[in-house]
């Protein structure tokens, strides 16, 4: 009851909705720029079980932006370094990891264990591929990105516009900048993945409105908001 005092007075949350965090399960699928975030503040609100899949190791280059891991991970994997992080914040909850990349394969015993999944990947193959399995599941799941001083934010739940009904496919190789090539400000990646974290909370709770057939922009470089309207599509695969 202390550790989650200000959740609780909030309106409309209560213990009530406290426990539903206690018996969720999320996936977070990436642990860099906005799986960093994301994960601080899903373990903080007190979401019983967190899943954690990257298949990357820390390197010097993540710590710009990447809050969760230390310079002394560097070398380590993420998902090893994430959990370490989390639980240290919040020892109540459940952490698992897999040290691997999402696939085909795999993509769906993994996400049918989960409520909610949040997509934190930093490229389209993987991004549409959170986007296909959740839709073939029913599985609710809030897609972000960023790049540079820009992001973006939508959730899908069943019944919704997905992913591809903005964007029916990935685009062709090299067409787009990378985050390598145009960078991220840190702070802008801590902006969306908080927003993300934030619609997993309200889902759960019931809280407000979800971004649900809007894409939310943000651009850092006037600090302006942006909220786009998007329709299904008849011919999507949703």
């Amino acid at each position: 009851m202390e550790r989650y005092e200000r959740n609780i007075r909030i309106d409309g949350f209560g213990e009530e909705g406290q426990e539903k965090l206690k018996n969720a399960r999320v996936l977070v699928v990436g642990a860099g720029g906005l799986g960093a975030p994301v994960l601080y503040y899903l373990a903080a609100a007190g979401i019983g079980t967190l899943g954690i899949i990257d298949y990357d190791v820390v390197d010097m280059t993540n710590l710009q932006r990447q809050i969760v891991h230390f310079y002394k991970d560097i070398g380590r994997a993420k998902v090893e370094s994430a959990k370490e992080k989390i639980i240290s914040l919040n020892p109540e909850i459940t952490v698992c990891i897999y040290p691997e990349k999402l696939t085909e394969e795999n993509a769906c015993a993994i996400i049918r264990e989960y409520d909610f999944v949040i997509e934190c990947c930093d490229n389209y193959e993987a991004k549409f591929l959170v986007n296909d399995i959740c839709v073939s599941l029913g599985k609710p799941y809030s897609h972000g990105a960023v790049l540079a001083l820009r992001g973006e934010v939508m959730t899908y739940i069943p019944g919704t516009a997905c992913y591809r009904c903005v964007f029916d496919s990935p685009p062709e190789t090299g067409s787009r900048p990378s985050s390598k090539e145009a960078g991220i400000l840190g702070a802008v990646a801590g902006v969306i993945g908080s927003i993300q974290a934030t619609e997993a909370v309200k889902y759960f709770t019931g809280l407000g409105k979800l971004l649900t057939n809007r894409i939310l922009i943000f651009d850092g470089s006037d600090m302006q908001f942006y909220s786009l309207n998007v329709e299904k599509r008849d011919s999507c695969v949703c």
